[in-house]
């Protein structure tokens, strides 16, 4: 077959490597893993069988079975059993056990049984980062993605779905009951087997309506109205992305804008960002060791008690604010036609007038105060654009100072928005391609927690070697 590269005979003798290191090349990146994971303190981080047993079988060192999971993560290669294969024949992965291999069993167990110590390794990567120098712009971009769970969105169930459900169950009982009254007066042979199925088949739902009745109780009875029966952690979440639900597990990351590191991570089972401000900022803040970081979010952070914790942290927050009034869209003036003077504590409308804070506050609210002009507003020319009422009222949380802070910030800061998604979407769109459909593989928030570790380690451990390079970062490990 000339003018093609020959194969070689499988049965001509030749002479291999002299040693198994020849098969890994110096810029491979698994020497970045083992530099990395030699340099552990296994006692300090909280491993199970660090110290060996005096009795009984030899087991496998925390390193080795670490040095497999990441490795794992690193290939898209999640599973235990299809680790254990590896494990047997890829070739990197025998350089960097030195010949174990682990069946399934053992190697799903030391994720199951070591869930801290693993987190405490990705911490521990950060520090790295950290004392590389590489966090000395001090900004962050927050988000939430929410990661499907192993629980099937029919094994999820709340108020309206059971509601739903037994709705559908009792039309198709009522259908099967009409069907079983027109049986009854057609007598013959073929009638009689039909009718016998659509017993069968009414036998099957009224099962089910035991059970969705069941299930209704529970749901009562659940703090957060919502059972899952495969995952009793995975709750079921709006995604406005596809308008469909998701019962899954919402992945909180902060993320550096200068190199794109993962600073600061936490998987949580609420289906909105609204309260994470303040535990993400504070998290970046930490691992970052800065006195003071910006935080970058999008609307969906955008809560004033949030906002007003921050304050005094060190943690400043740049959030635009939400818009949810119609005033625009009719043509009104809006909240933002009208300016605030700090100093004389009012506001001036578009038609010059000057609001004035009430005494009173109608709202039953001890936080806000109502602005106005009784006597302005009445043979004012512009109040149809203003109000339908007969005087223009504005109100004003009280600490309503700390947004107009943030505003100012974030007027400051044009391209925020660009940055934010340029930093930290693309992080949770390569976690999702990592693991393709099947989000996760584990079950419970603290599992979950584990698995969502290992691939955020990966991710970084990805990133620093873009950054540097194997063998220089190789040595920055071991400096």
């Amino acid at each position: 077959m000339g003018r093609f590269v020959e194969w070689e005979d499988r049965r001509q003798d030749f002479l291999l490597p002299a040693s198994l290191d020849d098969y890994v090349s110096e810029d491979n990146p698994v020497r970045v893993v083992e530099a990395f994971i030699d340099e552990l303190d296994f006692h300090a981080l909280g491993f199970a069988g660090a110290t060996p047993a005096e009795t009984g079988r030899p087991a496998y060192h925390p390193s080795t079975m670490l040095k497999i999971y990441l490795y794992g993560y690193l290939n898209r290669v999640q599973s235990s059993r299809r680790l254990e294969r590896e494990a047997q024949r890829n070739i990197e992965l025998i350089w960097l056990t030195g010949r174990l291999a682990p069946d399934f069993k053992t190697i799903a167990n030391f994720r199951c049984h070591n869930g801290p110590a693993l987190r405490a390794v990705c911490r521990q990567f950060v520090m790295l980062c950290r004392s590389l120098g590489l966090f000395g712009q001090a900004v962050v971009a927050v988000d939430g993605s929410k990661f499907k769970a192993v629980n099937n969105r029919d094994r999820n169930f709340t108020a309206n779905k059971v509601a739903k459900r037994i709705e559908q169950v009792d039309a198709s009982i009522e259908r099967y009951l009409a069907a079983l009254d027109r049986a009854d007066r057609e007598p013959d042979d073929v009638t009689e087997a039909r009718t016998d199925r659509i017993k069968a088949k009414l036998a099957g739902l009224r099962r089910h309506m035991q059970f969705l009745k069941d299930m209704e109780s529970q749901v009562e009875a659940a703090p957060d109205h919502q059972v899952s029966l495969t995952d009793p952690d995975a709750r079921s979440m709006n995604s406005s992305g596809r308008g469909t639900g998701i019962v899954g597990y919402n992945l909180q990351a902060a993320v550096d804008t200068k190199h794109h590191l993962i600073v600061a991570h936490e998987v949580v089972t609420q289906g909105n960002d609204r309260v994470q401000l303040v535990p993400m900022g504070l998290s970046a803040k930490h691992a970052m060791g800065v006195d003071e970081i910006t935080v970058i979010a999008d609307r969906g952070y955008y809560n004033g008690d949030q906002v007003l914790a921050c304050e005094g942290t060190g943690v400043l927050p740049c959030i635009p604010k939400t818009h949810t009034s119609t005033s625009i869209k009719t043509g009104m003036f809006s909240r933002h036609d009208f300016v605030y003077d700090a100093h004389q504590d009012h506001y001036t409308c578009p038609a010059g007038a000057t609001l004035t804070k009430g005494i009173t506050r109608s709202d039953r609210r001890d936080d806000i105060d109502h602005y106005r002009n009784l006597v302005a507003c009445h043979a004012c020319a512009l109040r149809p654009r203003c109000t339908p009422e007969k005087t223009k009222r504005l109100k004003r949380w009280e600490h309503e100072r700390v947004l107009d802070i943030m505003q100012a910030r974030l007027d400051r800061m044009p391209d925020a928005m660009i940055v934010r998604r340029q930093t930290v979407e693309h992080v949770f769109g390569t976690l999702k391609s990592w693991t393709s459909s099947a989000h996760l593989m584990t079950k419970t928030l603290e599992k979950v927690r584990t698995e969502m570790s290992l691939s955020v380690l990966a991710y970084n451990i990805k990133r620093l070697i873009r950054i540097f390079g194997v063998q220089p970062l190789i040595q920055a490990i071991r400096a």
